[in-house]
């Protein structure tokens, strides 16, 4: 599974695991986190998102473990 790049302020790029529900994402800055239990739906619309840093902001933070990697 390889990271799709995105076209963000906040985001470089991202990838999802159907499998295990992981979604990973790398942030500008250089960090890399993984998202746990993060059903398929949230995935496609961090993709299709208007802006990948506001539905991280909306839909992400805040309402799925993670970890750093």
């Amino acid at each position: 599974m390889k990271f799709i790049p995105v076209e963000s302020e906040m985001l470089i790029a991202v990838r999802y695991d159907e499998t295990t529900e992981s979604l990973e994402v790398i942030f500008r800055s250089g960090e890399r986190y993984r998202y746990k239990n993060v059903p398929p739906f949230e995935y496609e619309g961090l993709l299709t998102a208007k802006s990948q840093g506001q539905y991280m902001h909306k839909r992400i933070f805040g309402r799925f473990d993670y970890e750093q990697f």
